[in-house]
This record gives C-alpha cells, sequence and structure tokens, in this order.
C-alpha cells in the first residue's frame, strides 16, 4: 500500500497540489475536527465508489491510519485503483505534527 505522510501532504497543500482528500472516519469524528476531506464513512464507502476520482492522487485518511489503511487496501484489491494513498497516523499525526489546533 502506497502512503504520504502528513508532512508530504502539509506541502501538497501548500503547493495547490491538484489530489483528493477522503475522510473515512464517522460524522460525529469528522465534526469535531476535520481536514477539510470529502467525508465517506469507512462503512459507506462501497456505495461512493462514483465519488473517488482515478484520475488524481487520492490521500484517504482516519484517525490513526488503521480504517484508512483498510479502506485503501480494499480500493486496490476489489476495485483496481492505483492512485490511493493512506495518510501516515491519520489526523492524529497532523495535530501532532502540522496544526495542534485540530481536535481529534
Amino acid at each position: 500500500m502506497k502512503s504520504v505522510t502528513v508532512q508530504e501532504l502539509h506541502k501538497m497543500k501548500q503547493d495547490n497540489t491538484e489530489f483528493q482528500l477522503i475522510d473515512v472516519r464517522e460524522p460525529m469524528e469528522y465534526e469535531t475536527g476535520n481536514l477539510g476531506a470529502l467525508l465517506i464513512p469507512m462503512g459507506d464507502v462501497p456505495e461512493h465508489l462514483d465519488q473517488i476520482r482515478k484520475d488524481i492522487p487520492v490521500i484517504i485518511h482516519c484517525r490513526s491510519g488503521a480504517r484508512s489503511g483498510r479502506i485503501c487496501q480494499y480500493l486496490e484489491s476489489a476495485h483496481g485503483f492505483s492512485n490511493v494513498y493512506n495518510l501516515e497516523g491519520g489526523i492524529m499525526a497532523w495535530a501532532s505534527q502540522i496544526d495542534p489546533t485540530i481536535e481529534v
């Protein structure tokens, strides 16, 4: 599985790199703090495949990287996505290394 660090994601945002960011946490988690990603809870991903782009990098994140890792593997193996990346450490890593104002 491919992944990106929070530092790499931060640079992509600063450079205005085109990518899609997807949060696979639950709505309550998202409301507490988020990175402005498209919210598709983990259990809803199979019904929302049409919202996941195949033409640009797609970075998937959750709280720590475990759920998003499973979704990356699912998208690669079951649906042939080759452009998905797991955010290492999830929003917890973002909060500890990039923006401590984000609640997790």
